[in-house]
């Protein structure tokens, strides 16, 4: 996907709600067009792939080393490559509250204001741990932004624990399955791999 592609058609043609990504917007479409195109096994399982790509804001090479990562894990495979995405730094500070979206997230940690640990990541991929701690950067506090979300309430998922007052979260397990309210069938994509 072309970085200028627009969102709402891509999200129309993989058939996922603009909520997904966090954006209040709607269609004047039906998901997934109206067409009655005969897809073959190949284009659904490519399709589900690049859906999970581009709810997250992944790339092919390092969509291909978390499935290769999680294929060397005991876990089922799809379930572990959904939870190495989702313990991506850009996707925590989503799913803390911290963005509005997951590129808005993205770009808070590019720029230096979040910290894990207490120390600052720049890394948008980098992955977090059970008992890591999640904050924007003290000096970064008092920007509009970060003030306003003080007073918003956050639901979280239940792999993470926030603290609005302090804007701080903490990483308390790891996402299982069933934590992923993205509607993917992560199957798909491990026959995708697995040809």
């Amino acid at each position: 996907m072309a970085v200028k592609d627009p969102i709402l058609k891509r999200c129309r043609y993989l058939g996922i709600s603009p909520m997904a990504l966090g954006i209040d917007k709607k269609s004047n479409r039906n998901p997934g067009g109206n067409t009655k195109k005969r897809v073959s096994e190949y284009g659904i399982q490519l399709k589900e792939k690049q859906k999970v790509k581009f709810i997250y804001g992944v790339r092919e090479k390092q969509f291909r080393k978390y499935y290769d990562k999680a294929q060397k894990s005991r876990n089922a495979t799809g379930a572990e490559m959904l939870s190495l995405i989702e313990r991506r730094l850009d996707n925590v500070v989503y799913r803390l509250g911290f963005g509005a979206t997951r590129p808005q997230a993205r770009q808070f940690v590019n720029h230096g204001l979040i910290t894990v640990n207490g120390k600052v990541v720049d890394i948008p991929s980098y992955q977090v741990d059970v008992n890591d701690v999640v904050a924007i950067k003290d000096s970064k506090k008092d920007y509009e932004i970060f003030k306003s979300l003080k007073e918003v309430k956050v639901v979280c998922p239940k792999w993470l624990s926030v603290d609005m007052a302090n804007l701080c979260g903490k990483v308390i397990a790891k996402p299982q399955r069933d934590d992923i309210d993205a509607n993917i069938n992560e199957t798909l994509i491990v026959e995708f791999y697995s040809k």
